[in-house]
């Protein structure tokens, strides 16, 4: 037996890092994965994993998201994980990497929410789960600004819809990472003028001496997606190797 044996999951950003992370790992423990993802050569790479179908997903595309929903017709738990990193302070953000920031950081998790909650509610039953970040409410991060912003705003959407809709039957949490390990990070890091002293700065601020593996920040997930968690509802979930304290 598994741990969401019988639950059907819808995963965005699944093509690499946490989502794929937590894609697998959902389907191991028994759940129906649907992985979706902009990115078709990285995501067919999930196809010979038992249990996860793919579908190709633009999670700022309106049109394409209400055709997912459309298609799915019984869905147990939305895992919204797409999202990117912008690199500067208030100074370094112009108008179009703010719009950006905020278009695939937030307004993507409320057109999922807003394409998929109807079904859930239909069911008298639905669990929700956001990826926000510790760089948000809950901590200042140096040159994380719109990064920090739309992240806080994910932790504000995450408590509104759990409040809304609790009677109803409907569980929504966020999961908070620090600094995770995943191919993201080492592209910013390679990115960077030396990456030498970028990933020795990214790793002096990490009071384990270590990244968090994506696999790690997966476990959370599937506690989170899994009926343990059942009397849990409308909190930013910290993994951060004690980072924030």
């Amino acid at each position: 037996m598994g741990r969401l044996d019988g639950k059907v999951i819808v995963v965005t950003a699944a093509a690499q890092g946490i989502g794929r992370a937590a894609a697998i790992a959902f389907a191991k423990e028994g759940a129906e994965v649907i992985a979706t993802d902009i990115n078709e050569s990285n995501l067919r790479e999930l196809e010979g994993n038992a249990g996860i179908q793919i579908r190709l997903l633009d999670v700022t595309n309106k049109g394409q998201i209400e055709e997912l929903a459309k298609e799915v017709k019984k869905i147990d738990v939305l895992c919204n994980i797409a999202g990117f990193v912008h690199h500067g302070t208030i100074l370094d953000c112009d108008e179009k990497d703010w719009d950006f920031t905020m278009n695939v950081n937030v307004r993507s998790m409320y057109l999922m929410i807003k394409a998929f909650l109807p079904k859930m509610l239909e069911q008298k039953s639905g669990n929700i789960i956001n990826m926000s970040s510790v760089a948000s409410s809950i901590k200042g991060v140096v040159n994380r600004c719109v990064y920090s912003t739309s992240k806080a705003a994910v932790i504000g959407l995450t408590k509104s819809v759990a409040a809304d809709f609790i009677a109803h039957g409907i569980r929504c949490n966020c999961v908070c990472p620090g600094t995770v390990d995943t191919p993201s990070l080492r592209e910013r890091i390679q990115a960077s003028p030396n990456p030498e002293q970028a990933m020795k700065g990214f790793l002096a601020r990490q009071k384990t001496g270590r990244f968090a593996t994506a696999e790690e920040v997966a476990h959370l997930f599937v506690y989170l997606a899994s009926d343990e968690s059942a009397y849990v509802t409308g909190n930013p979930c910290i993994i951060d190797g004690g980072w924030s304290m």
